[in-house]
């Protein structure tokens, strides 16, 4: 009893470790109708869940383990990017996954920053009228590449199913990001491309599709499907928010101090992985 005790104060603080309210509206309240999560690709019907928790993971594409999803020519960026072009899949403003883009607003946002200065629409008329040969050339913009987004965020809930007495990742969401160590971005700010339904991208994008490949770089025969590669959590990520009233990411509550919240999120993945062990073990 003493050590159920201590399990259940430590996921009682734990509670209070981070996350956002994006992240937890992404969870989605289940239908109301049916118990099940519509945002969910194997969804566990609410009665059945006994514990969850909300997630949010940051993944950089360049990492070893994470470039059999960025290979050349296959990088997962650009297999969104152009199921957008091609109208398969839907861009969202945030991982709430409530408000969609148009087309226009999913271009404004990978538009590269440009320090020269913004042009009235008379101005330009004068410059097209001049014959300005930079102007005319460059078509007055520059977009971000494939190759230039290799950062994504993961919106997920881990959560224990005890029908089936099984802990399962349900990812949820899936968000590009400009990053803010990318020489093209001049503003040095994390800017937010779209994010994307999880579900909608196994379903419309990487099922049945020989360009959703996870690159297997230790046999040619073994490539993998994105979806089976995230399935496996074949990927490298670290956890940037847990879910909690204060909305605030982990680094956040160390009052931004970059080094403890590195610190932080190795002691959030600790506490899960201590949670998980305890599930089996009672």
């Amino acid at each position: 009893m003493k050590k159920i005790g201590v399990i259940l104060l430590g996921l009682m603080m734990s509670t209070s470790v981070a996350f956002s309210q994006e992240v937890d509206s992404a969870a989605a309240t289940p239908n109301a109708d049916s118990g099940y999560n519509p945002l969910s690709v194997r969804p566990v019907h609410v009665s059945d869940i006994m514990w969850k928790k909300g997630i949010l993971r940051a993944m950089d594409l360049r990492e070893k383990q994470n470039t059999p999803l960025f290979s050349r020519n296959r990088e997962i960026t650009k297999l969104i990017m152009e199921a957008v072009e091609k109208g398969d899949l839907t861009p969202y403003d945030n991982d709430s996954l409530t408000t969609k883009m148009t087309i226009d607003e999913f271009h404004e946002r990978l538009l590269v920053p440009s320090d020269a200065p913004v042009l009235t629409e008379e101005e330009k008329q004068i410059k097209l009228l001049e014959g300005d040969s930079s102007f005319m050339q460059s078509g007055g913009a520059e977009y971000y590449g494939f190759r230039d987004l290799y950062q994504m965020y993961l919106t997920e809930d881990m959560l224990f199913d005890k029908q089936r007495s099984r802990l399962y990742y349900d990812i949820l969401a899936v968000t590009i990001i400009v990053p803010s160590d990318l020489k093209k971005n001049i503003k040095q700010i994390e800017g937010k491309v779209a994010s994307f339904s999880y579900k909608e991208l196994v379903e419309k994008v990487f099922k049945d599709n020989p360009k959703a490949l996870w690159f297997n770089v230790q046999n040619d025969q073994q490539h993998k499907n994105l979806a089976d590669a995230f399935d496996l959590r074949l990927f490298s990520s670290y956890i940037v928010k847990v879910s909690n009233p204060s909305d605030a990411r982990l680094e956040d509550i160390y009052g931004g101090d970059q080094q403890k919240g590195i610190r932080a999120s190795q002691w959030a993945a600790m506490e899960i992985l201590e949670y998980e062990h305890h599930l089996w073990e009672f």
